[in-house]
């Protein structure tokens, strides 16, 4: 009873800024009990995580993947990014627009699958076609898991309950970056002494590609724990209205209306992104190539620290948010990004200039807090401006355009950098400085611009006058 009584105080205090934008219905007070909404909340931050495992193992093995396949960084950027992101965008809208209307479950359970498998073919490549064909594949199953998810959530949690389990959801990236540097790295380390590894009915493959098949093997418990999970019922819709999802055209009409604000959270918002994966897909070669740390040791120290640092900086966003909000600033939720997006600058730059190890982790550290400082806020902003009825295809469209800019752009922008404007691969740190840089100056401007008109429409919301 203490330990419940907590966690309801805790969503107080870090939902009071959220915006219910509907009328309860009049079973909204029938939401499943407590402790079956923590556990699916728990169960699909599991899955975020290995979801994250497998999509990022592949930056820690850049190294033994370029010499044994002879591919150049801009061929690996294209792992890392173009090859995962063209069928994770190309789906995102439309799993959006199926979350609107099919059960949920169903749709995380098949992207598990798809996914799992998809990781484990990567370790059956021998050439740079064969790894892209298999990170697409990554890539249609993820597809899944973001808008389904977020749905679930809000459909477990009443509104003003709902900032500490997006938070928690939204810590899944950090701590799978951090398994995955850590955890692969680990694994490389046992598996550097040893030139192949022959296995029954598969055959002989290099330490790299085994460490595909060891991560993709959760997902057949993944898969079987979400298929227990029932579908709960669908709430927060608009008064009057069926659970159906809105037509195109209603949707264009209403973002139009409010294009100020979804300029910021669907193009801005992707630049905080952009520098995310940027250090996640460059920082271990970073650090073995400028500061002459192993892989192994690479992967350990920014697996941590994107561990840490990531989970502290989502946990702790909307109680910077509150505390904005008592000040009296309304657009709390894209203020913090703002800020982050300010204050991480002098540390990108720090990158270029760090004369060793230890001075580079500490700038590491503050921009891997700085970045997910807004992301639960930015989620809850994107519900709360957002009709039920249209929340499936706008998260879809949040998810492509964070992966466009963030995931496509993000670690070809550095390599190209790297390759083409500086020549030299030692240049790794000033890459990721300039484009992180650039990246943050052109997030401030797009969701600076928003913060008015977002203000406006969650006092009009309060105000029951938004038209």
């Amino acid at each position: 009873m203490i330990r419940e009584a907590s966690i309801e105080e805790n969503d107080k205090i870090m939902s009071s800024t959220d915006v219910v934008h509907s009328q309860p219905n009049p079973s909204e007070h029938e939401y499943p009990l407590p402790r079956t909404a923590w556990y699916v909340t728990g169960l699909l931050t599991v899955i975020f995580i290995f979801s994250f495992i497998d999509r990022q193992v592949l930056n820690l093995l850049v190294g033994p993947i370029q010499s044994d396949l002879k591919l150049s960084d801009t061929q690996v950027s294209l792992l890392q990014g173009l090859g995962f992101v063209a069928t994770y965008v190309l789906l995102s809208i439309p799993l959006g627009r199926l979350v609107d209307t099919r059960k949920r479950i169903n749709i995380i359970a098949g992207g598990i699958a798809v996914w799992s498998i998809a990781t484990a073919a990567c370790g059956f490549a021998r050439s740079f076609g064969g790894l892209f064909v298999a990170r697409a594949g990554v890539g249609v199953g993820e597809a899944t898991l973001t808008p389904a998810a977020w749905s679930l959530i809000a459909d477990y949690f009443p509104p003003e309950r709902r900032s500490l389990p997006f938070s928690i959801f939204l810590m899944g990236p950090y701590i799978g970056v951090g398994i995955a540097m850590v955890a692969g790295g680990v694994v490389m380390e046992l598996l550097a002494g040893m030139d192949s590894t022959a296995l029954p009915l598969i055959g002989t493959l290099a330490p790299w590609q085994l460490t595909f098949l060891i991560v993709a093997a959760p997902g057949a418990l993944l898969l079987g724990l979400i298929l227990l999970v029932n579908e709960p019922t669908r709430r927060g819709l608009l008064p009057g209205t069926a659970p159906v999802a809105a037509n195109i055209d209603d949707i264009k009409a209403w973002v139009r209306r409010h294009k100020r604000i979804y300029v910021a959270l669907l193009l801005g918002v992707p630049c905080i992104v952009l520098v995310l994966y940027g250090l996640q897909a460059w920082i271990p070669t970073y650090l073995v190539r400028v500061h002459g740390m192993s892989l192994g040791e690479a992967g350990t120290q920014y697996g941590l620290i994107a561990m840490i640092s990531g989970s502290l900086g989502v946990i702790s966003g909307p109680f910077v948010g509150r505390i904005l909000e008592r000040r009296g600033h309304v657009d709390a939720h894209l203020r913090v990004a703002v800020i982050a997006l300010m204050l991480m600058i002098p540390s990108l730059v720090g990158l270029a200039f760090a004369g060793d190890a230890n001075k580079a982790l500490i700038y590491i550290a503050v921009v891997s807090y700085l970045v997910p400082l807004p992301l639960a806020l930015v989620a809850a902003a994107l519900q709360s401006v957002t009709p039920n009825q249209m929340r499936g295809v706008l998260v879809g469209t949040y998810v492509v355009t964070t992966n466009v800019v963030g995931l496509a752009l993000g670690p070809s922008l550095v390599a190209l950098a790297t390759d083409y404007l500086f020549a030299d691969p030692k240049a790794v740190g000033q890459s990721l400085a300039l484009v992180g840089s650039l990246a943050a100056i052109l997030g401030m401007l797009l969701i600076g611009r928003g913060l008015k008109p977002f203000a406006d429409m969650l006092r009009a919301e309060r105000a029951g006058t938004l038209a």
